[in-house]
């Protein structure tokens, strides 16, 4: 198992907690099942979707969870115990699959289909975080800066 060593950096950075609590914890949790397998695609400079391979679940079977900067998705499959088996090589057991997001991602949209739950992420930044112009003299007007370049007050 890999352990990362952040001690170095916490005693040199001030507010960066959370960020080496989260790699950490990331670090723990891939180190178990990997089932069910995914994908993480970036379908746009806002716009990402994960994909899960979650084949013989039906959509009453799945639960999507979205909280702030956490999307759980648990599969729950019914018992199959009244059933005899020769030979079982299809994974049909429950799971739960954690993803951390970032500030302002929302879930957009999920789907099922032929065996692959895919599910939208958008992020989508408040018009008040989202950095302004600031002019300086008697202008009083902000006005919102495209692709994030702010100008400063001397």
């Amino acid at each position: 198992m890999n352990r990362f060593d952040f001690t170095p950096y916490r005693r040199t950075t001030v507010g960066f907690d959370r960020l080496f609590d989260l790699l950490e914890r990331q670090a723990r949790a891939n180190a178990g099942d990997n089932y069910p397998p995914f994908n993480i695609e970036r379908r746009g400079e806002d716009a990402y979707r994960i994909t899960l391979a979650v084949a013989g679940f039906k959509p009453e079977e799945l639960d999507i969870t979205a909280q702030q900067n956490l999307l759980v998705i648990k599969g729950s499959k019914a018992d199959l115990s009244d059933r005899q088996y020769l030979h079982l090589g299809i994974a049909n057991r429950g799971f739960e699959r954690r993803f951390e997001l970032a500030d302002f991602v929302r879930v957009d949209a999920a789907d099922l289909a032929d065996g692959l739950l895919t599910i939208d992420l958008v992020r989508e930044v408040p018009e008040a975080m989202k950095p302004k112009k600031v002019l300086i003299g008697d202008q009083k007007t902000l006005t919102v800066v495209e692709g994030g370049d702010t100008a400063h007050a001397a």
